[in-house]
Formats: structure tokens, sequence, C-alpha cells
């Protein structure tokens, strides 16, 4: 029968507690006078009162209906619904003595006293039974979580609220450090210690602990978690009620930290005329698409409104992911979308994919570019990132495209390793090959460390405070340039707009940030310490481990100091020594040869002797610049 109840719709349950309050208000009347029989005949009370028990309850409906009585959820009956009852019970007294009064009913008052308060008792008699039913029912249910409830305060009472109407969860207990409240009953339930807990959990009784304290500082909430997820249970700690509905609330024990709120500075507003001319209705061929800043121009770029844009990337999982994210917006503003795989070295290739789709723009951003992997497999990194660009860009002059806008890096000038100067060498072969390119224009695009790329330093600073620290720190006096992903990407389209044949452009980042002080600035945002001489019993330790092989403490943007301006008071055009065509050529060869042999020895020679300030960094602790 309760099950039927349970399933009846919502008009039907509030028509059916309407009809219990109506039939409770002769039931109260009835009550009162069975009271008084010892004062009074029972019959003759009776056929005194006989007009109240037809007329009250029809005049209490419309009372009932105004109050929504009927509307109070009965799982979600609480103390503070009471209150409608009391005024439900007071309107009950206030027309049973105005009907008798007006009917000339020959009642003792202390029935009219009588029938509110023994109508509210009825009310809430029956509300808090019905309640306990349907709780003990859902409690009862299989296959949901024992659950117990760490903090007997607010939150663990509005918690307790919402999942004894949950179905996949059963609260079992609270538990509390506070002595005074354990053995003592909370919200109807107890209150243990820890150690009753220990053996909740060891008799299964208690499978799942929910930490419900939002005021608990984070080192005591995760000391907290790991000594209870020693019983042998799972531990969850959650927000409060009030930063849920805030939108503060946080499903894990850190705080994600925005790359936008490490930069440092404000960012750079890109978003030009130009751009959504020198894009729209193009057809646009992007390589290195699924990595960092190919997947960012590659959503940048759709909601330019090319007519077409062709996807080119070596990893077929990585072309896999970026397509199925962009199908869906490139469906919305009514993009062709073309997938390609193929390697950037593979002339015949990017030669083929050129060709059918009639490219007008390539952004190449497909590079070798972590430095340490780099420096390992030099031969490699210069084959990919040197060669492959000159591939590409041969190509894309031959197909008449009219614009190839290559992503460079801050590590280009004056390199200390084999990315940093294979990307320089990458950017002269391109500024080589304008001197001879009638059709397509060619232009740099000069990068500093993009926030929250793949192999930067805030996924690896994210991982290491995920896991309690410490953060490793290459030298205390290192500093880098950043800019967020966005900002990357929208300065490769801006200078696809601005290109005029041979530029290198770079964006004002405003001054280096120094790497210890962006780690501090994690931790901090991550609402944690950092652990130091000033303050010993922080939360994360920062240590210092050494420059690697082919890093340096700071890094430039431009070789020299003659800069042109851009319509852009932000991006500058960079004015550096170009080689002759002989000399590139004479360069070219040599590593060829060089790769050919598989001669790294040689191949460094080639790039110490070719590329302006390139040297080899140390990798001690006491470097400097």
């Amino acid at each position: 029968m309760l099950d039927y109840l349970v399933t009846l719709p919502r008009p039907v349950k509030r028509q059916i507690l309407l009809l219990i309050d109506v039939v409770l208000v002769p039931a109260s009347l009835l009550i009162a006078l069975a009271l008084l029989f010892d004062t009074a005949p029972a019959s003759e009370l009776l056929w005194s009162a006989l007009p109240l028990f037809f007329i009250a309850p029809i005049l209490a409906t419309p009372v009932f209906l105004k109050i929504g009585l009927n509307r109070i959820k009965l799982m979600a009956f609480e103390v503070h619904d009471m209150r409608r009852g009391a005024f439900a019970a007071l309107s009950v007294a206030i027309l049973t003595a105005i009907l008798t009064y007006a009917l000339g009913l020959n009642i003792p008052r202390a029935v009219v006293m009588l029938t509110g308060p023994v109508f509210l008792l009825l009310h809430l008699g029956i509300r808090t039974l019905g309640r306990n039913f349907l709780v003990r029912r859902f409690n009862d249910g299989a296959g949901r979580i024992p659950v117990a409830i760490y903090g007997a305060g607010s939150a663990g009472v509005q918690l307790l609220a919402a999942l004894r109407q949950d179905f996949q969860m059963r609260p079992v207990t609270f538990v509390d450090d506070n002595v005074t409240l354990q053995s003592m009953t909370v919200s109807g339930m107890e209150v243990c210690s820890r150690s009753r807990l220990e053996a909740l959990v060891k008799s299964k009784e208690v499978e799942r602990v929910l930490l419900a304290m939002p005021s608990v500082s984070e080192p005591k909430m995760r000391r907290l978690t790991q000594e209870l997820a020693e019983f042998g249970c799972e531990v969850h700690a959650l927000p409060s009620y009030s930063e849920l509905v805030e939108g503060t609330g946080l499903a894990s024990n850190l705080r994600p930290v925005t790359a936008d709120r490490l930069l440092g500075r404000d960012k750079v507003d890109l978003e030009t005329p130009e751009v959504a001319r020198a894009y729209a209705g193009r057809r646009v061929l992007i390589t290195g698409a699924g990595g960092s800043i190919g997947s960012e121009l590659c959503r940048q770029i759709i909601l330019r409104g090319p007519q077409r844009v062709t996807l080119v990337d070596h990893s077929e999982y990585a072309l896999y992911t970026i397509s199925q994210e962009l199908m869906p917006l490139a469906a919305l503003h009514g993009v062709e979308l073309v997938t390609r795989l193929g390697s950037v070295c593979d002339k015949e290739r990017m030669s083929n994919v050129m060709a059918e789709s009639e490219t007008d723009i390539v952004l190449f951003a497909a590079a070798y570019k972590h430095v340490p992997l780099v420096e390992e497999n030099e031969i490699e990194g210069l084959r990919n990132n040197l060669f492959g660009t000159l591939t590409t860009a041969e190509a894309a002059q031959n197909a008449g495209v009219e614009r190839f806008i290559l992503v460079s890096t801050d590590k280009a000038v004056r390199p200390t390793n084999i990315m940093g100067a294979s990307k320089r060498l990458a950017e002269l072969a391109i500024q080589d090959l304008q001197t001879r390119s009638e059709v397509t224009k060619f232009a740099m695009v000069r990068f500093g460390n993009v926030l929250g790329s793949s192999g930067s330093v805030i996924p690896l600073f994210q991982s290491q405070i995920s896991a309690g620290g410490p953060i490793t720190l290459t030298h205390d006096k290192i500093t880098r340039y950043f800019m967020t992903i966005s900002e990357a990407a929208r300065l490769v389209l801006l200078a696809g707009a601005y290109a005029t044949g041979g530029d290198v452009f770079v964006l004002d980042m405003g001054a280096p940030v120094n790497i210890r002080d962006l780690a501090r600035r994690m931790v901090e945002l991550t609402g944690l310490t950092v652990r130091d001489e000033s303050n010993p019993h922080g939360d994360i330790d920062i240590q210092t481990v050494g420059l690697r092989p082919g890093e340096k403490l700071y890094e430039e943007l431009l070789i020299g100091n003659n800069m042109l301006p851009t319509p852009h008071e932000k991006i500058m055009r960079a004015e550096e020594r170009k080689f002759s065509q002989i000399e590139m050529a004479r360069i070219l060869k040599q590593i060829r040869t060089a790769i050919a042999a598989n001669d790294p020895l040689k191949l460094r020679a080639i790039i110490e002797a070719s590329v302006d300030g390139f040297h080899v960094a140390e990798t001690g602790l006491d470097d400097v610049v």
C-alpha cells in the first residue's frame, strides 16, 4: 500500500494530504468534546455541536489551501514546516469560536480552546509518522551505500536532509570530535565518536565517510582524510550548500588554478576586425592540429567563418580527439572540416593535401618543443623542426598559398639548446624562402611560454601540488615570459592578417615572471601554504634541483633592439639579421649531411657556427648569465 502511495502523481498526493487535514477538523472537535464528557452528558454535547462537524471542515478547506498546508513535501517535513500547521490550528480554533457564537450553540468554551491544540497534535503526529515510514522505506532500500557524516554542525544537518531523499546513499550516523555531542541525537540521528566509526567501518555498517566541515582548513582536511582512509573506507570532502548555491563549491580537495590568475598582468586584447576579414571565407590548413597551440588555433579559426579548415597531424589519436571536439562547432558555423594524417617532413604528402584542399593560408604549429627531449634527440629535433618547416613551406609556395605563418618561440633568441636553435634556423630558412617567393607571404610569430600547454610548468606544478609536493625548480632566479593559450592563438591569427613577407612578430608580454614566485602563487591560489624557514609547518615545499641540459635562466624575445610598430600597439615587428641565399643553402646542406651521417657532434658544431648567440648553458645551481 505504501509503495502504491509513493508512486502516485504529486497532485494526487496533495489532494490526499488536504483530505486528511480536512478530516482532522471534525476529529479534533470530537476529541475535544470527549475530554468534556465528564462535565456534561455526551449525547447533549454531541447534539449541540452537530452543525460544527459539517460546517467547520467546509470553511477550513479554503483556509488550508491558502496556507499551503498540502504543499509541504512529506520527506522534507522539518521543524520550520510546523509553523504552517500552527497557523492552521489557530484558524481551526477561530472558526470554531465564530461558528459557536454565530449559530448560538450551547457548547462549553473549553471545547473551542481545546480544538486548535488537538488539531495541531494530530496534524504533526500524522505528518511525522508518514515521514518516518518514508525514511524507513528508503533506508531499507537495497543497493544504497551506508555513509557516515563527519561533522554534526549546520553543514552536516543540511547534508543529512539531502541524503534522506537520495537513492544512492543511506546515512547511518553522525561523527564528531566534540565530546559533548557524542551519544546525542541530531536531526533524529545519533552522533558517535571516531573510535565508534572505526568499528562501524570494520563491521561493514559504514562504507563511506562524507566530510561536512566547510570551515576546516585545507591542511587539516587533508590530514583527516588520510587518517579516515586508513579505516578502510572511502572518504569524500563536500563543500557547504551555500558554496554550491554561489557556485564556489568544489568537487575536489584542491581548488583549480586557472592560467589567467597566474599571468601577473592583464590579458592583451587581440580581437580586431583585421582577423575576421583575413580568414572569413578562406581555406585554412593547420599543422600540428592536435597539439596545445594547434587545437586552440582550430577553435579560434572556426569562429572566424572560414570556408574550410584542414587539420593535419602525424598522431592519429591527437587528430581524432580534436576532430571529434570540433565537428559540432564546425557544423554550427557552417565550416567544412577536413582531417589529414601525415608528417610535415613528407613533401609529397603536404603538396597533395594542399592541392586537394585548395589551401589559402597555412598555420604551421607542428614542432618538437620539449627542450630536454630534443636535447637528447638532436637529429630528429632538427629533422622535424627545421626540415619539416622548410618542406611544408616549399610545398605551400609551390601550391600558390597566399600566407604561411610559422609558430616560433622565444627560445630561438640566442639559444642554449637544440630546440631553440632548430626554431631559429627554421625562421632563417623561411625568411630566405621569402626572397624567392612571388605569391606566398611568409611570417613568423615568436611565443613566450604558453600557460597550460602540454609540457609547461603549470600542469607539472599542479600535479606536484596534488601529490603533496615538493615543487621542483631548476633555479631560484629563473624567469620566463608567459602568455595565455588564447593570446598565443590570436597572435598567430593577427600575424596572418598583418604579414607583408618575412616578418617576425612578437607580443609585448610585460615583465618576465620569476618561476619561484609563480610556484608560490600557485600554492597560495590552491588554498595551501609554502613550507619554508619562515613557515616550517606549511603544506608544500619548493626545492631547487639545478638547470636541465640546454636550459637558461632567462629568455629573450628579440635579437637586437630594432623593432617596428604594427597596427596593434601590443604587437611588434622585429628587424633582425638574415642569411643570404648562398649562406642558407650552405648551412642546410651541412645539416643534411650531418643528419644523414647520424653525427650529433658534427650537427652541434654546425649549429654553434651558424646560429647567432648559440652557446651551451651550464647546469649547476650557481649559474649566472
